[in-house]
């Protein structure tokens, strides 16, 4: 218990800190952004169902209009959600790069249609729409994975003001009645295979951080939230990547950590100064890196295996090959879910499959590993922690709760009947679970 009050105590001046609020907010009710208050996907207080189906713990239930893989956000009683939704006009998309090309099969997607780019506001009691608004309207100039949506970014929120992000589609400010305060438009993004976009921007204090990876002129901005120009902007040498920024204190100061292919890098969130490098991840880097204690773990999973775990005091300068780098994994990491941190352990996924391990954290010791769950397919979703339990969202519908701790131990497999590829929220005692088609809120009965 004392372990636990101390955990809550730390997250809950982290948070304070990043949202730079007058008076703190209450964490229990608010997932402003991306993998929560406190960047981990943790949300230790809140005591969400451990079973659930179609016809058990449904508190409510609205259908979703558009496509969107968006993770949505809470604030008080409000949920934002992102979505593409299409229309009958029919526009003109962007052409095809030489090389860009589809190539070895993949499955992707490519329109003529034009989309509304829209943001709604649900009422968290009842899910009544609250309001809805087309922050813009065009085809998309890229295809996307076959997987993936055009909506896939995560806004974030400060209580004030909502900041949607829609990639090459724009960035917008919007008030609380869901009008755009101001916007910006960082121009068109050039994926690697047309792999279609991703990473949210992060909110930190007065700053809003964008990561702009891509085969073209790659760069990480940070921008005035009030007015949307810019702070500071870097030029990064980085092909494509699609991990969300993470934030985090060292020595009292914020820095701002990417995880990407050639580099793992580490900004000052002042000036955007470079204070540390690494190297040693895979291609395609998406899962959002975690840390607690002074240590950073960073990861990914495509054609390779890679784990980082980095102590940030002596992180300075190129760390590759340092004791800075205190142990390194190359087994069984993911590609798409990001890993999570919980107490001393250390959870993540194989590849996009629901095949799970769990680390001692600070030593990098295997307690199980290569755990299969059944039945899950693909997994998308990054891990989420509540309580004394783990939640896994497999696209098909299939999720599993997993006891926390060393040892492995299932404590409930449910399903839905839709596809899930973003990742859950939870509050008190709701879950929140945003499919293909719904938005879910689930609350034992």
């Amino acid at each position: 218990m004392k372990k636990l009050t101390i955990l809550l105590g730390s997250l809950f001046v982290l948070s304070a800190l990043l949202l730079s609020a007058g008076n703190p907010p209450d964490y229990e009710k608010y997932w402003h952004q991306w993998r929560g208050p406190y960047m981990k996907g943790i949300s230790p207080s809140a005591d969400p169902p451990i079973e659930w189906s179609e016809t058990k713990n449904v508190k409510w239930k609205i259908a979703i209009p558009g496509k969107g893989h968006a993770t949505p956000i809470i604030w008080g009683n409000q949920i934002f959600i992102l979505t593409a939704v299409e229309t009958e006009k029919e526009g003109k998309p962007g052409a095809e790069d030489p090389g860009q090309q589809r190539g070895r099969g993949m499955p992707l997607a490519r329109t003529t249609k034009v989309y509304h780019f829209v943001v709604m506001a649900v009422d968290r009691v009842d899910g009544k729409t609250l309001w809805q608004k087309t922050v813009t309207e065009e085809v998309p100039q890229e295809g996307t994975h076959e997987f993936g949506s055009w909506a896939s970014h995560s806004p974030v929120t400060d209580g004030d003001f909502l900041y949607a992000y829609f990639g090459s589609r724009g960035l917008y400010c919007l008030d609380k009645e869901g009008n755009v305060r101001w916007e910006r438009d960082f121009g068109q993004m050039s994926k690697r295979m047309n792999f279609g976009e991703g990473s949210s921007p992060a909110l930190a204090g007065d700053k809003i951080i964008v990561t702009w990876d891509h085969e073209g002129d790659s760069f990480i901005v940070a921008l005035d939230k009030k007015t949307g120009r810019d702070v500071w902007k870097v030029d990064r040498d980085e092909g494509t990547s699609w991990a969300t920024p993470y934030i985090v204190e060292v020595d009292g100061k914020f820095q701002v950590i990417t995880s990407a292919t050639k580099r793992i890098r580490s900004y000052a969130l002042d000036t955007g100064e470079l204070i540390w490098e690494c190297g040693g991840l895979t291609q395609n880097a998406i899962p959002t890196p975690v840390s607690a204690d002074g240590m950073l773990y960073v990861m990914s999973g495509f054609r390779g295996n890679a784990l980082l775990a980095i102590r940030l005091a002596k992180a300075r300068g190129n760390i590759t090959g340092t004791d800075a780098v205190v142990w390194q994994h190359d087994k069984d990491t993911p590609y798409t879910p990001s890993p999570l941190l919980m107490g001393d352990f250390l959870y993540f996924l194989r590849g996009n499959n629901g095949i799970l391990s769990c680390f001692e954290a600070k030593t990098g010791k295997p307690l199980y590993a290569a755990q299969k769950l059944e039945g899950m397919g693909n997994v998308f979703a990054s891990l989420f922690g509540a309580r004394d339990r783990i939640y896994v969202t497999g696209q098909n519908g299939t999720f599993y709760v997993v006891k926390h701790g060393p040892e492995f131990a299932v404590l409930s497999k449910n399903t839905l009947d839709d596809k899930f590829n973003a990742s859950p929220v939870a509050l008190g005692n709701q879950l929140f679970l945003r499919g293909h088609r719904y938005l879910y809120c689930l609350e034992e009965e």
